[in-house]
C-alpha cells in the first residue's frame, strides 16, 4: 500500500482531475453574486477564506480511502485548504447548477449555494472522488443566504455520513470537519429568534454529487444540448458498462438510477433513517444518501414521523412515505430526460424496475430482520399485525429489533411465560411493561413461526445481528456531540465516530450508547424536531 500523502504535498497534484470542468459547458462569468445561470453546468467560484480555520475531525478511514494522511495540526497547512482559505494548484473550483421540486413543487434554479467542489481526486482505490467543501462561502447559487454553514449541522453531516458507510446504506462520506473560528447567525426554527453560531465547514466525498436536479434544470429550459453533454458525461464516468450513449444505453441508465435508489431506500427503512427533506435535489444519481439536513432516526415506532419542522403539518417525507417519495422523485427526473428517451415505455420500464427493486429488497430485509428464511404470502398477516402493533406499544425500533434475537426461539412459544417473553425487549418499551404486553400474542405467533425454519438457532441469530445495528447516530447523541463541540470539547464526537464504525458489535463497554432516547431528549431542540436552517 502506498504511504499516505499529506494534502499539500506537492506530489499529489498528480491525482488531481476536473472531468466535470473539462468536458462540461461552464457559466461564462466569474462573479460569486446570486443571479440566474443559463446554458451552463457550474460556475467556477472560489471559496471564501474563514478568520481562524482548526479541525475538529477527521476520518482516518476516508483519508486511507484517498491516500490523504491526517493534518499534522489542527491548523496545518492542509487544514487550511479543507477550510477554503488556500487553492492548490491543479484545483479548478467550482458550483454546480442544478434545480428541483422542493415538497413537491417546482423551484425552479437552486444550484450549490454554499457547496464548493475542490477537485477530483484519484483515490488510493484507483477511483476518482469528489472532494466539496460545505460552507465555504457565497455562491451564484446561493439566493439570498450567506454560503456558510454552522458546526451543528456540519457536524450532524459528518456524523451521520460515516455512520451510514458503515451501517452499509449507500452514501457520500466525510473527510473533515473544521471549525471556522467566525460566528454565524441563523434562525434555528425561522421563528425570529436569530442568533450568532460558530461556523464549520466539512469536507464532503463521493464519486460525483450529481442530482436529479442537475438534469430538471436543463430540461426546465429546453437546454437538450446541455442535458445531454451532462447525461453522456455521467453515463462515461459513472456507468461506463453501458457502453457509448444512444437513446437505448439512456433507457438502461435511467432504469440503473431507478435500481440503485430503490436499494438505497430499502436500507434507509431497514435502519429507521428518515432523510427529512427528499427533495429532487436532494436526490442523487448514483443511488447515494446526500445532504444530510434535518435527518433523524425513528426511535419511537411511527411511520408518520418527519425530523423536519418544515414538514410537520404536511409529513410528506415522514419514515413510511419514503419509498413513494423516491419513486415520485424518479418520475420527476423522467420528465426531464424526455429529449433524451423519447419513447415514453422505456421510461415507465424503469420506473418498474424501482418498485421490482425495492419489493425484492424489502422482502429480503424483513426476512433477515425477522430472523426468517423467507418470507411468503402467508407471513403477510403476522408482518401486517407487527406494522399496527409496534406504534400502539411505543417500541423503539432499533432495540425492538436488535432484541428480537434473543427471545428463547429454541422453545415452542406455549412452553414460554410472559416474563421470559417480554424480559429481552424490556429495554425497547418506551411506556413500560403495559405496552409491551400488547405485543404477547404476536410474539407466540412469531415463535411458532420461527421453528417452521430449520436454520440453526445461532445462524438465525447471527443473521438478524447483521441485518438490525445495536448502534445508530441517534439525534440525541449528536446533540451531545454537538454541544460539548461548541464548548471546545470533541472528545464526545471522537468516543460516538468510534463505536459507530462497528454498528453490528455488541461493544459492552458503550451500552449507554445504545440506550433509548431519554425523556430530556423527547422535545429538546436538535434531538426531536429540527429544520433546514444551517
Amino acid at each position: 500500500m502506498a504511504p499516505l500523502l499529506d494534502l499539500c504535498d506537492p506530489a499529489l497534484a498528480e491525482r488531481f482531475d476536473n472531468r466535470f470542468v473539462r468536458e462540461l459547458p461552464a457559466d461564462p462569468l466569474r462573479r460569486d453574486v446570486p443571479r440566474p445561470v443559463r446554458n451552463a453546468c457550474y460556475s467556477r467560484v472560489e471559496p471564501a477564506p474563514v478568520a481562524a480555520p482548526r479541525l475538529l475531525a477527521w476520518s482516518d478511514a476516508v483519508g486511507a480511502l484517498l491516500g490523504l494522511a491526517r493534518p499534522a495540526s489542527a491548523t496545518a497547512a492542509s487544514v487550511e485548504v479543507l477550510a477554503g482559505n488556500r487553492v492548490l494548484p491543479g484545483m479548478q473550483p467550482y458550483a454546480a447548477r442544478y434545480g428541483g421540486h422542493q415538497f413537491g413543487n417546482w423551484a425552479g434554479q437552486l444550484g450549490d449555494g454554499r457547496a464548493t467542489t475542490l477537485v477530483e481526486l484519484i483515490g488510493a482505490d484507483g477511483r476518482h472522488h469528489e472532494l466539496q467543501l460545505k460552507g465555504a462561502g457565497r455562491t451564484p447559487y446561493s439566493r439570498h443566504a450567506d454560503g456558510r454553514a454552522v458546526l451543528r449541522s456540519s457536524l450532524r453531516e459528518f456524523l451521520c455520513s460515516e455512520a451510514m458507510h458503515h451501517l452499509g446504506v449507500p452514501t457520500t462520506r466525510a473527510l473533515s470537519l473544521v471549525a471556522t473560528g467566525e460566528p454565524v447567525e441563523r434562525d434555528m426554527f425561522y421563528d425570529g429568534n436569530a442568533k450568532d453560531e460558530p461556523g464549520a465547514i466539512v469536507c464532503r466525498v463521493a464519486p460525483s454529487f450529481l442530482r436529479f436536479g442537475n438534469f430538471q434544470i436543463h430540461g426546465a429550459h429546453d437546454e437538450t444540448e446541455e442535458l445531454q453533454r451532462l447525461a453522456d458525461h455521467a453515463i462515461a464516468a459513472h456507468f461506463p458498462q453501458l457502453g457509448a450513449p444512444s437513446p437505448e444505453v439512456y433507457a438502461q441508465w435511467f432504469a440503473e438510477i431507478c435500481r440503485r435508489t430503490a436499494r438505497m431506500v430499502a436500507e434507509w427503512m431497514r435502519v429507521g433513517f428518515v432523510h427529512g427533506v427528499m427533495n429532487t435535489d436532494n436526490m442523487s444519481i448514483l443511488g447515494l444518501t446526500i445532504d444530510y439536513g434535518p435527518y433523524g432516526w425513528l426511535e419511537r415506532y411511527d411511520p408518520d414521523w418527519t425530523p423536519n419542522t418544515t414538514d410537520a403539518q404536511m409529513r410528506r417525507y415522514c419514515f413510511g412515505r419514503q419509498p413513494a417519495i423516491a419513486q415520485w422523485n424518479l418520475l420527476r427526473l423522467a420528465e426531464a430526460l424526455l429529449p433524451l428517451i423519447p419513447n415514453h415505455a422505456d421510461l415507465e420500464a424503469g420506473l418498474r424496475e424501482f418498485g421490482r427493486t425495492f419489493a425484492i429488497a424489502s422482502n429480503r430485509i424483513t426476512a433477515d430482520k425477522l430472523g426468517l428464511v423467507a418470507i411468503d404470502e402467508s407471513d403477510e398477516a403476522l408482518l401486517d399485525d407487527l406494522e399496527t402493533l409496534l406504534p400502539q406499544a411505543a417500541v423503539d425500533m432499533t432495540l425492538f429489533y436488535r432484541r428480537l434475537a434473543d427471545l428463547p426461539a429454541d422453545q415452542a412459544a406455549d412452553d414460554l411465560d410472559d416474563e421470559s417473553l417480554l424480559a429481552p425487549l424490556r429495554c425497547a418499551f418506551y411506556e413500560g411493561d403495559d405496552a409491551g404486553a400488547r405485543l404477547l400474542p404476536w410474539l407466540r405467533r412469531y415463535l411458532d413461526r420461527v421453528r417452521l425454519d430449520t436454520e440453526p438457532a445461532a445462524a438465525r441469530r447471527a443473521r438478524m445481528n447483521r441485518a438490525n445495528p445495536k448502534y445508530v447516530p441517534r439525534n440525541y447523541l449528536a446533540q451531545l456531540a454537538i454541544d460539548a463541540a461548541e464548548l471546545g470539547d470533541t472528545t464526545v464526537l471522537e468516543r460516538l465516530m468510534k463505536v459507530l464504525e462497528h454498528p453490528y458489535d455488541e461493544q459492552p463497554e458503550h451500552e449507554d450508547l445504545a440506550a433509548r432516547q431519554p425523556e430530556w431528549a423527547r422535545n429538546k431542540a436538535g434531538c426531536s424536531a429540527l429544520s433546514c436552517s444551517s
